[in-house]
């Protein structure tokens, strides 16, 4: 396991052409080295959203009211942990409603997610401005984001967020209190198989991806705080956890965001992925997406076909696709 130490002392962009883009504004996304960046890689971010006033607790209360009338508050049960399955709930498991989870959210083990946080125009705003601060370094290598989106999870430790994967690339931020954060390459076959990512992506199921013993040694360990954060590519597993050791009276609260996006690769890898799964149908063994890029090359245009039919006759629909 490859361990990140404290990243609050922090670090400052290069003075290359591309670190300068992201200076001026008064809220920023920065790396280490831009020029180094890559979008395929996890490594470590800094920012400075941790002040903005849309992410602070009583503005997040309100947009909680918000998102709880279309069921985009997710809640986990109390005791979850890293090797249990991801599984939410738009309930809260003690049966209160939104503003007595805030009234209490200070209390040991609370845990509430704000889903699709893009669909309130506020926080719309607020995204496409954090996107613009990381576009130059996303689009040079992956074309076309869209969809950029936001989940933002408020929870008191002890509390965890369990082992999965998700769809999208994610600039994921820490803005109050602390985690640790473990993720792991999404070319690790050996956590997630790829047949595992292909069953996510082609039919949204997280059966097969779990936490087991040894996993844990093969990831990159983020201790985040206020102004620290990650960058991770589709399907990298990760999960979170935060102790109570920062905690203290008035400060109990731990506040972050992933910043998720689609880029045409991401869409093209999907493509490729549902393709594989009908390939598998037929008996065959297809190369996973990126092991051989001629022979991707060589699939996309039926991968292309393959899902304009299902989405035209079948009514097939995924996010990001």
């Amino acid at each position: 396991m490859s361990r990140t130490p404290d990243l609050s002392a922090g670090f400052q962009a290069n003075e290359s052409a591309l670190g300068r883009s992201l200076q001026p504004r008064r809220f920023q996304v920065s790396v280490d080295d831009p020029v180094r960046f890559s979008t395929a890689r996890v490594q470590a971010i800094r920012h400075s959203f941790q002040d903005h006033p849309l992410f602070q607790l009583p503005e997040l209360a309100k947009l909680a009211k918000v998102l709880y009338s279309t069921k985009q508050c997710r809640f986990i049960m109390p005791g979850a942990r890293q090797n249990a399955p991801f599984e939410h709930d738009a309930v809260d498991p003690g049966g209160r409603g939104i503003d007595e989870v805030f009234a209490h959210i200070e209390e040991s083990g609370s845990w509430v997610a704000l889903y699709n946080v893009e669909t309130h125009p506020p926080y719309r705003a607020l995204l496409e401005e954090i996107a613009a601060n990381v576009r130059p370094l996303v689009e040079p290598q992956e074309p076309g984001m869209f969809n950029v989106g936001g989940f933002i999870f408020v929870s008191a430790p002890p509390s965890v967020t369990p082992f999965h994967i998700d769809r999208e690339n994610n600039f994921w931020l820490q803005i109050r209190g602390r985690k640790t954060m473990n993720v792991w390459e999404a070319t690790d076959t050996h956590v997630v198989p790829t047949v595992d990512r292909e069953t996510f992506i082609v039919n949204a199921s997280l059966d097969n991806v779990r936490l087991k013993d040894g996993f844990r040694e093969r990831s990159h360990e983020f201790d985040v705080g206020p102004g620290d954060g990650v960058y991770f590519p589709s399907t990298s597993p990760h999960m979170t956890r935060s102790e109570t050791d920062w905690t203290k009276p008035g400060d109990g609260v731990s506040i972050s965001i992933g910043v998720v996006f689609y880029t045409d690769v991401t869409r093209r890898t999907a493509h490729l992925h549902i393709l594989n799964r009908f390939l598998r149908k037929l008996g065959l063994v297809p190369r996973a997406p990126g092991e051989r890029p001629w022979v991707d090359a060589l699939k996309y245009p039926l991968a292309w076909a393959l899902v304009s039919f299902k989405k035209l006759f079948r009514g097939y629909v995924r996010a990001g696709i």
